[in-house]
């Protein structure tokens, strides 16, 4: 898309969607590429797309958000019923729920936030009658949870291809109910599936089809299970609109290492990761909309807390004092007024307090962020060499007793995350303490994200800020490893890749006429009986069609195909987690660390 067009609110491109005539709702999508083409202007909060030599668009973003259908404004004959302004807006990335930044309860990157119409709805919710009555769903809640999976459902039955601006907008819609009825989770994961067809649309270098799966995925089963839910389960399914911050007192914290963000629903900034003396981690962040320059640079701004002038990547070498401090259930540092903030000393990573960090167990490591942790491990590495792998070369290393892939963290040039790891291979033998993210897989996998310097145990180097030189580098300490055997693995991917071929091509293309058979057998001789099942029952969902009297195909049975296609992206997620587990040798079922 080559428009640089202001967000629009989720709300606004369904109603103006929803009032095109039935004609003009088929030429949206060509209306949308059309316009991708055009000229614009941007003026302030005005931005002004020439759509021909007598027609132009405009579209009014105060605060740079356009927030009402009456700021996207056409000159054509058929405004305001045109074309024109259903297509601007199905073209413009995807507006926040609510701009407003309290500093005590600022949203966490990437989740919508709800209007004030949603916060009255959460305070008007009935209430339990008694204290042993479990909260349940209001009315418009479980109305909304079927909006939300029928909208869905919709969305798998076409498939990215046929998923265009009508869906999309009626995904929007159920998404905009969804808010403001008190679900923002769901809400959340609608959006980033639009910003996800949206990218695969238009052939976008950062659409990931595993990122789309997983997306609609938390759609579809949000909504399946909140109508039935109860209790924790049930406010664990609507989610928070906001991080909640509560008062933490007096803290003194240490700088860990710093990350760029840059994600595919245009967020962008960076992440500065500390701990205190007993080991809680704690995070300071500057992420907003933006693109890779903002990536790259955000790390030199200064920290938003207190009155410190430190910049995130002197902070995640140097240390912080804070006084009156609010956190969130996430370890986020709050930036209120009343927080203070000064600069102290730092601390290696071989010194106390931040060398216990290395001392847990990699099992237990490995348990946490499989149980809802933040996902990090801390581990001492010997690097052998490297394998090649579908996406790209991996890092090896001896950790632990286990052979360990390290995988660049993100893959955009802009960042030097693959650069980083591409000298590190050159040094097998070299032994690191280095800060992962766990990448579950049946095979131990991790994404690299801090290494110690190889020259200077003292200092370390973030990999996506930071860019190793040949001189770096010790001289290698043993001869690069070949290329790993082949593992021998369950051949789950004979039900993930039929998940993934739906999500992408929709169900026609497991319509198609073949036989499941051989690939259910080879699961069963696996053990995997129930993902042979899944993956026949999943076929069969998607070529059921029959006829009525007259010889006629009758519409397809949109809920039986995405109840199967659920259960299998269920399954495989389940599996994957158990796996993953297992080859680490962590037991993930140990309850998440506090």
């Amino acid at each position: 898309m080559s428009l640089d067009l202001p967000p629009v609110a989720p709300a606004v491109t369904a109603e103006l969607v929803q009032g095109l005539t039935p004609r003009l709702r088929k030429r949206l999508d060509a209306g949308v590429t059309k316009l991708a083409g055009r000229p614009s202007v941007r003026d302030g909060d005005t931005v002004r797309i020439a759509v021909d030599d007598d027609t132009h668009l405009e579209l009014h973003a105060p605060g740079g958000t356009v927030t009402s259908t009456d700021a996207i404004r056409c000159g054509c004959l058929l405004a305001p019923d045109c074309l024109h302004r259903a297509a601007a807006a199905s073209a413009a990335p995807i507006a926040d729920a609510d701009a407003d930044s309290d500093p005590q309860s600022e949203p966490e990157p990437g989740p919508q936030s709800i209007p004030d119409s949603a916060n009255k709805a959460l305070s008007t919710a009935p209430q339990p009658t008694s204290p042993t009555e479990p909260e349940t769903p209001t009315p418009d809640q479980r109305a909304a949870a079927q909006a939300m999976y029928d909208a869905a459902a919709a969305v798998l039955e076409a498939g990215t291809d046929g998923a265009g601006a009508v869906l999309q907008a009626e995904l929007l819609r159920a998404a905009h109910t969804a808010r403001i009825s008190g679900l923002p989770r769901i809400a959340a994961s609608a959006v980033a599936v639009v910003t996800q067809l949206r990218a695969a649309r238009r052939a976008d270098p950062a659409y990931r089809l595993a990122e789309l799966t997983a997306a609609l995925r938390e759609v579809l089963v949000t909504a399946h299970r909140l109508p039935g839910s109860t209790g924790s389960e049930l406010a664990t399914l609507r989610g928070t609109a906001r991080q909640p911050y509560a008062p933490d007192g007096s803290l003194r914290l240490y700088g860990l290492f710093s990350e760029p963000v840059l994600t595919a629903t245009g967020y962008a900034g960076a992440v500065t990761w500390t701990a205190d003396a007993e080991g809680r981690l704690y995070t300071v962040s500057d992420v907003i909309p933006g693109g890779p320059g903002r990536a790259v640079g955000a790390a030199d701004r200064a920290v938003r807390i207190g009155d410190t002038a430190l910049t995130h990547r002197e902070l995640s070498r140097a240390g912080l004092a804070v006084s009156g401090a609010t956190v969130s259930p996430t370890g986020r540092l709050g930036a209120g007024a009343g927080v203070r903030a000064v600069r102290a000393s730092g601390a290696a990573w071989r010194e106390d307090p931040l060398a216990g960090l290395w001392e847990l167990p990699v099992a237990d490591q490995v348990s946490r962020a499989l149980t809802g942790g933040d996902g990090l491990l801390f581990l001492d590495v010997t690097l052998t060499g490297t394998v090649r792998e579908a996406a790209g070369d991996c890092l090896l290393a001896h950790c632990d007793g286990l052979t360990l892939r390290l995988a660049a963290a993100h893959d955009h040039p802009a960042l030097p995350y693959r650069d980083n790891l591409r000298l590190l291979s050159a040094a097998p033998g070299t032994r690191l303490r280095v800060v992962a993210r766990l990448d579950p897989s049946p095979l131990p996998r991790a994404l690299l994200l801090a290494t110690d310097h190889p020259r200077d145990p003292g200092a370390h180097l973030d990999l996506g800020l930071d860019r190793l030189q040949h001189a770096d580098l010790p001289a290698p300490a043993m001869a690069p490893a070949g290329s790993s055997p082949a593992p021998d693995e369950a051949p789950l991917h004979l039900l993930r890749r039929r998940v993934h071929q739906a999500a992408s091509a929709g169900r026609r293309v497991l319509a198609f006429p073949g036989d499941s058979a051989t690939d259910s057998r080879r699961l069963g001789r696996y053990g995997l009986a129930c993902a042979g099942d899944l993956l026949d029952e999943l076929h069969s969902a998607a070529a059921d069609r029959s006829r009525d009297v007259f010889g006629r195909l009758v519409p397809a049975d949109v809920n039986r195909f995405a109840h199967a296609w659920l259960a299998a992206a269920h399954y495989t997620e389940e599996v994957d987690r158990s796996l993953c587990a297992a080859a680490w040798g962590a037991d993930p079922a140990l309850p998440p660390a506090p």
